[in-house]
């Protein structure tokens, strides 16, 4: 779980405990429920009545689904074109996209830095491999998209994360 600023880092070092306030957002991140399948799920809950926090709680999802729609729509779409869909929902909507990738391919490490991965397992800007292709070893490639939107003036954010290709 993370509220109010905490809400800004969409994942990394551990915070500090704190409060849930009157007009808070919290992040509810559940990990692997059966750890064979890396089905983390995570949403975003509103305290009080700020319209901008209920407006990103709105968006995350509706953004997840057009993120969706686009990767069914185009066979051919590459971690970096998912990325820049993303990117350009986000600036549409307000948002600024917190973290350097919006998903990734189900078993790479989420919390890892820039300099350790391959950009092929992420939906980042540097992965120019087609989302859908079979991996070595022919299984089929699985996504999970991380949503972290953020309002850096305000000082809050929100997070959604889903399997991406198996709904």
């Amino acid at each position: 779980m993370r509220s109010g600023p905490h809400t800004l880092l969409p994942y990394g070092p551990e915070t500090s405990d704190r409060v849930i306030g009157e007009d808070d957002v919290v992040v509810a991140e559940l990990g692997s429920v059966p750890a064979v399948s890396e089905a983390g799920f995570a949403s975003t809950l509103v305290f009080g009545q700020d319209p901008d926090k209920h407006r990103l709680a709105l968006d995350l999802p509706r953004m997840f689904t057009a993120c969706r729609e686009a990767l069914l729509a185009d066979s051919r779409i590459t971690g970096r074109g998912l990325h820049a869909e993303l990117q350009a929902l986000a600036a549409t909507s307000g948002w600024t996209v917190a973290g350097w990738h919006c998903g990734h391919l189900v078993g790479a490490d989420p919390s890892a830095g820039v300099g350790d991965v391959r950009p092929d397992a992420y939906i980042c800007a540097e992965n120019d491999r087609q989302l859908r292709r079979t991996l070595q070893g022919g299984g089929q490639a699985h996504w999970i998209l991380e949503i972290h939107l953020v309002d850096g003036r305000r000082g809050f954010g929100g997070s959604y994360k889903r399997l991406l290709d198996l709904v």
